[in-house]
């Protein structure tokens, strides 16, 4: 073979493999389009059984050619609503002093992003995120500051704790034994990522914390770079579980530089899932330590992946009905 015709087959053979990549979807391997393919839009994507319905409010925006920064916003909002879900806004289990504190941000396509941290009496902290990010020129209001913030901004300050939360924390003060059980007090999250009519990127998280937590501790959710971060040109990530684990890795915005390397979505969030178990593994937190990581990159391929089983995450695109998977896990 000549050196002209050695690189022209090298170059097919590249352009081949870039389009199609292989993948597992409910237990058959398929093929889907990637880097430069056609877009499979729109798609929302989020994080456990409440994604469902929160799925269903962000298709409904963005069937009617609406902004996915809308969407994620609408979504994630039907979650801090609803008191049955005890770990997002009304209802969620306060900390150890009996208090709700909310943390919530929010991120758009071009990079905008607002965020709130140690919010109390507003149900609806995301939609505080975003007027930090469309209102103010800062990224993160906390506490009173906050609160202030919001009041100023026609939010109405409401009692948060809920009866049923209340018992809960009474329960708890019996023995005030702070061991987070996996996949119940670590589901502590809503996080949404949706991708719209005009392929462009959003997203959003919204939590009350870890149940029992310290007074006034933050953990990922309000964090861009941990608990959310999107790149326009790639992809977006989201997390749940464990805070303290994502913060210490910067997991959401590793996340999508692994998929601008080229890694799927799911492949993306392995290797984070798996760069924090290595930080763990001789740890005594590992026995109660649950994380999780959401992704959809720009082409519309959804993934994720969680360090334990339990994690699970709800789908809806323009080819899938709204469905909830359980997410890939590496120990059992």
């Amino acid at each position: 073979m000549n050196r002209r015709k050695f690189i022209t087959n090298t170059a097919l053979g590249t352009a081949a493999v870039s389009t199609l990549y292989a993948c597992v979807d409910n237990g058959h391997t398929v093929h889907k389009p990637l880097n430069g393919s056609k877009q499979l839009k729109p798609v929302v994507i989020s994080t456990w059984n409440h994604g469902i319905p929160a799925n269903e409010a962000a298709w409904n925006k963005l069937q009617s050619e609406g902004k996915a920064l809308d969407a994620v916003e609408i979504g994630v909002m039907t979650a801090e609503a609803d008191p049955k879900v005890m770990s997002v806004g009304y209802g969620g289990f306060p900390d150890r002093e009996g208090k709700v504190t909310l943390d919530a941000c929010i991120m758009d396509h071009k990079s905008n992003c607002g965020s709130v941290a140690f919010l109390q009496g507003i149900k609806h902290p995301i939609a505080v995120a975003r007027k930090v990010m469309e209102d103010t020129p800062h990224v993160m209001l906390v506490g009173e500051g906050a609160k202030q913030f919001a009041l100023e901004k026609g939010f109405k300050e409401e009692n948060l704790l809920t009866e049923e939360a209340q018992k809960a924390y009474e329960k708890w003060l019996t023995t005030s034994d702070y061991k987070p059980v996996i996949n119940i007090e670590n589901h502590d999250t809503i996080s949404m990522l949706a991708l719209d009519k005009e392929g462009n990127l959003a997203g959003a998280c919204t939590t009350s914390g870890a149940a029992w937590k310290m007074h006034g501790r933050v953990g990922d959710s309000p964090i861009i770079g941990a608990g959310l971060f999107l790149d326009n040109e790639v992809g977006a990530a989201a997390a749940t579980g464990l805070g303290e684990a994502m913060m210490k890795t910067a997991g959401s915005a590793m996340v999508v530089e692994l998929m601008r390397q080229g890694k799927s979505p799911e492949e993306a969030c392995k290797e984070i899932v798996e760069r924090i178990y290595r930080i763990y593994k001789d740890d005594p937190e590992l026995a109660y330590l649950q994380v999780g990581f959401i992704a959809l990159n720009k082409q519309g391929e959804y993934g994720a992946y969680c360090l334990r089983p339990g994690f699970n995450y709800a789908v809806q695109s323009s080819n899938k009905e709204n469905t909830l998977f359980d997410a890939t896990f590496k120990l059992s």
